[in-house]
């Protein structure tokens, strides 16, 4: 072991670094009242709508949980519930086009990051921390698409 910060530590402040630019990027871009959940509700309501439940267990929280959240993206204009076709007293939750542009210039603020990074270290080395991510998931027991609906 060399004589520097703990991995643990470089594996939190590195995604705590990216995490804060790309916040900081999307609040230039006016999407400035973002919560720290909304990433994941995203990403869960980008796939088809969803009931409130069924949301609630997509992100392992409670339906209270996800209520209140749910409540806060409505009023800002990020999600929307509606009838459900099949059963009239049920809502779906989905996207509105404000939650779809903010997650579609999450997305695009990932791409970005990756290739500004492969430019400063090589692509080789990001495809190989890529694996090493990866490979850290997958010993987890963790499936990657699910490990990654949970990120924004």
């Amino acid at each position: 072991m060399e004589n520097g910060a703990d991995f643990g530590i470089l594996l939190g402040l590195s995604f705590q670094t990216f995490s804060d630019e790309l916040r900081a990027e999307l609040a230039s871009s006016g999407f400035d009242d973002l919560g720290g959940a909304y990433g994941y509700v995203f990403r869960a309501l980008s796939q088809e709508p969803l009931h409130l439940n069924e949301l609630a267990e997509r992100l392992g929280m409670t339906a209270q949980g996800a209520s209140k959240i749910v409540s806060e993206m409505e009023a800002r204009k990020y999600v929307e519930r509606r009838p459900d076709p099949e059963d009239g007293r049920a809502k779906r939750l989905r996207l509105t086009a404000r939650g779809r542009a903010a997650l579609g210039f999450a997305r695009k603020f990932h791409a970005q990051y990756e290739r500004r990074l492969s430019a400063e270290v090589g692509e080789r080395q990001v495809a190989t921390l890529r694996r090493v991510l990866e490979s850290m998931l997958t010993r987890s027991g963790k499936d990657a698409s699910t490990a990654l609906l949970r990120a924004f």
